[in-house]
Parts: C-alpha cells; structure tokens; sequence
C-alpha cells in the first residue's frame, strides 16, 4: 500500500537526523541508540543501526572508541565529530524549517475544512 511506503520513507528521513541527536548527549553505544530508537518507535531492527553508524562515520560526522566491558567482548562507543556537530547543527534548522512548513500545510488544511 502506498501509505505504508510514505510512513517508511520519511521514518527513514528522518532516522540519521535521530541517531545524531541521540549521539550528542555524549559517547554512546549501539544498543542504547537502538532501545532509545525502539522505545520511538523509529527502528525495529538492529540490522538497520550498525550500517547506518558506519556511513555517518566514513563521512567524518561520528569518531569511536572501544571501551573494556565487564560483562564481554570490548564495547564500541560513539560520539559526534567536529563535523558531526557542525552538520548536526544544521540539521536542526532543517528540521526546525520543515516542521514549520508541516504544521502551516496542516492548519491551513485544517482552517480550510472548517468554513
């Protein structure tokens, strides 16, 4: 169904703009990203976070470090570059610009079905 394929591209819109968010709250690791994205309802499998995670990364926007786990392998914690922040900052002005668009789109529909 069409509407099915518009809900999951613009979840997949928006899901890079979300992780660096996430990551900008300081060094994190994958499976709190993808709990904090389960609990939004934004990602449901892990398969779709870790190539995602590498592509920000190969564009310079995340560093990483491994870090000793007490309960298993080295754990892998991401943060946000230099240019990470730099385009973080500039997505949310995207992201400030498109809700305004959204929500105008909205209440002019909404005023126009109440006349």
């Amino acid at each position: 169904m069409i509407i099915d394929n518009t809900q999951t591209q613009m979840r997949k819109g928006i899901l890079e703009y979300c992780i660096l968010t996430i990551i900008s709250r300081g060094e994190t690791y994958a499976s709190d990203i993808i709990g904090e994205l389960k609990a939004a309802k934004l990602l449901v499998v892990e398969g779709t976070l870790y190539p995602l995670l590498t592509r920000l990364k190969n564009n310079g926007l995340l560093v990483y470090n491994w870090q000793e786990s007490t309960s298993g392998p080295p754990r892998k914690y991401y943060q946000l570059s230099e240019t990470g922040k730099e385009a973080l900052l500039q997505l949310d002005q995207t992201w400030q610009d498109l809700a305004f668009a959204v929500q105008s789109s909205i209440n002019k529909r909404d005023s126009s079905t109440k006349n």
